[in-house]
């Protein structure tokens, strides 16, 4: 049986997260999800995107959504309208400064392996040091950390220990940063996420709800990992995927199915389209 916090309530703007949430385990939009997509826009309810990727992967989520609507990118370093090519944020900080906390960092955690994100020459390039497991088979440049554009500015960096998991790395990382220096977090993807201060899913979200000119208690969000953590609590509600990392499903208002069982659908199906509902459950609130 399905259990919602409150089935009065309806959302004027729907933001989910992609990878693990909104996608599959394969990386796609299946249909249930596809077709709820559609059904919101048709309702007038519009659907942001909002994911860590960076802005050199736009070309996915514009396939993901078809062209259409805001995207927040880059952990919210990134904000931009899908139909008009307009950028409605773009946040950087200096790579040198990354350097030096990355120095900062490895004087409590060991070694760590560096990559970052660069705008260069209108493009966006994926720098990695030797040895950085990129997960993804896609285009990157191999760089020496002495070698990187000390001198110029990124959307986020991304740091990995061979010896930490990235839920450790992430607490010891954040003894010796302070969140007004730079945001910390990780995506599930082994390493952990430095990005400039004040940058998180929830800021970027800001800036799409300003555009739509919806208040952020009518916003429901979805999502799985840390990174989505910021909009959770900030949202009028917050829905876990039921694969979502422990400290997600922790403080969710609800949990819905996995992302391979089309939990976003079904939950929205069970919130607004009772007639075309399947299998979600309410999260357990401490």
């Amino acid at each position: 049986m399905t259990v919602l916090t409150d089935t009065s309530w309806r959302p004027k703007l729907v933001a989910t997260d992609l990878d693990g949430t909104f996608l599959n385990s394969s990386a796609h939009v299946s249909t249930r999800n596809a077709a709820a997509l559609a059904r919101l826009r048709a309702e007038g309810i519009p659907v942001v995107g909002v994911t860590g990727r960076a802005p050199r992967l736009l070309y996915t989520v514009e396939e993901y959504f078809g062209g259409q609507g805001i995207v927040v990118l880059a952990q919210g370093a990134f904000v931009g309208d899908l139909a008009t090519g307009e950028v409605l944020r773009q946040e950087t900080m200096p790579s040198a400064l990354a350097l030096d906390i990355t120095a900062q960092i490895e004087i409590v955690t060991g070694p760590l392996l560096y990559a970052g994100e660069y705008p260069v020459d209108g493009k966006h390039v994926l720098y990695v040091e030797p040895g950085f497991a990129w997960p993804y088979n896609e285009g990157l440049q191999v760089v020496v950390r002495a070698d990187l554009p000390a001198d110029g500015l990124a959307l986020k960096f991304y740091l990995c220990s061979p010896v930490h998991d990235q839920d450790s790395l992430l607490a010891m990382a954040r003894t010796v940063v302070a969140p007004e220096i730079a945001e910390l977090t990780h995506a599930g993807l082994g390493f952990i996420e430095l990005c400039p201060p004040g940058v998180t899913k929830a800021t970027g979200l800001a800036v799409a709800l300003e555009r739509y000119g919806v208040d952020r208690r009518d916003v429901l969000v979805f999502g799985d990992m840390p990174n989505d953590l910021p909009m959770f609590g900030w949202a009028g509600r917050a829905v876990a995927v039921a694969n979502a990392h422990p400290d997600v499903l922790a403080v969710a208002d609800d949990i819905t199915g996995t992302n391979d069982q089309d939990g976003f659908a079904n939950y929205l199906d069970h919130l607004l389209w009772s007639d075309t509902a399947s299998t979600a459950v309410q999260a357990p609130r401490s």
